[in-house]
């Protein structure tokens, strides 16, 4: 279930602190896609968009969870750099937080 985990509760607790912050959009890395679920859940009841920053060999293994993703709106972006998995995706989450 993944917004009825402890990730949802993080999720909530970023976009809140984010919102109060001024942030216009949410940035995020998955590896499986539970963590990116939770993440696009709380942003698009926040109205907020979201990047969710995920490895291309993630994505190919976890296909139900992209899809869930890309339902609540966020936009996922394959990360091809190094071994196209969760270490690259946050590499590449950070990079386009700074």
């Amino acid at each position: 279930n993944h917004t009825g985990a402890h990730k949802i509760n993080n999720c909530i607790g970023q976009v809140l602190l984010a919102k109060q912050m001024g942030k216009k959009r949410i940035i995020a890395e998955t590896g499986a896609g539970m963590h990116g679920v939770a993440t696009a859940t709380v942003a698009a009841r926040f109205g907020l968009p979201c990047v969710i920053y995920m490895g291309a060999t993630d994505i190919e293994r976890q296909q139900p969870n992209v899809f869930r993703m890309k339902l609540l709106g966020a936009e996922v972006i394959p990360v091809t750099s190094g071994t196209g998995t969760l270490k690259d995706a946050m590499n590449e989450a950070l990079r386009d937080w700074v």
